[in-house]
């Protein structure tokens, strides 16, 4: 049953005192993936239910131009969104996984997820609470995509680690932002160019809050 990542990840289920609980828990086979590793696609059939328990999985979509626009993460301690929407509404996944890192995670037969949502009110109001709370943040997610300049969501991305050096490419930037790699390069650049930062390979350094916040604040780019 793998007691012990259940406790550390999952300690509700183990102090659960619902037997349908401990079959779910007996049936959920442990699953380890390496990274680069695509979970599931569009028309995938869905026959599992994912908890995750360390690593991360990215959720995207493909647009029409062929950019690659992310949806969310999952990483430990999280269930899957479209997951859980394609098992409660008997569909196939309308897009696309892939694990950024090594995944590892309890896979939860559908008949099983199926059986302990009819028959355990503390696995209904698990699953329910999560899916609300990551469907929230999806909605939350796009609605940032769509609102506001490149800059300001660009700048927004920036200061959201808290950190003065961020270690992510511009591919991956431009895939949280759902826009071209092209496009946040031209807006790096530019910012490098009034010193509020210094681009260096695979990383952000020197990031300027007070730069970055004016540009929020300001709610356009006459800076």
């Amino acid at each position: 049953m793998n007691e012990k990542l259940w406790k550390l990840h999952f300690p509700a289920f183990i102090g659960s005192a619902d037997k349908v609980i401990k079959q779910l828990m007996d049936s959920a086979v442990l699953v380890n993936l390496p990274a680069r590793q695509q979970v599931f696609y569009p028309g995938k059939v869905c026959d599992h239910y994912l908890l995750m328990l360390s690593g991360s999985i990215k959720a995207q979509i493909i647009a029409e131009d062929g950019r690659e626009i992310l949806l969310y993460h999952v990483l430990a301690g999280d269930s899957c969104v479209l997951t859980t929407s394609c098992l409660l509404g008997d569909n196939n996944y309308p897009a696309e996984g892939y694990t950024e890192t090594e995944v590892s995670a309890f896979a939860v037969p559908a008949h099983i997820f199926h059986r302990c949502l009819e028959q355990s009110t503390f696995f209904r109001e698990f699953v329910f609470r999560n899916f609300s709370k990551r469907l929230a943040d999806v909605i939350k997610r796009m609605e940032s995509i769509s609102t506001g300049t490149v800059d300001q969501k660009l700048a927004k991305l920036l200061l959201a680690s808290g950190e003065k050096s961020l270690y992510k490419t511009h591919n991956e930037l431009a895939l949280e932002l759902g826009t071209a790699r092209e496009v946040v390069s031209r807006h790096l650049k530019r910012f490098e160019s009034y010193g509020w930062l210094i681009l260096s390979r695979g990383s952000i350094q020197n990031i300027n809050f007070e730069a970055l916040n004016k540009i929020l604040d300001s709610g356009n780019r006459q800076y």
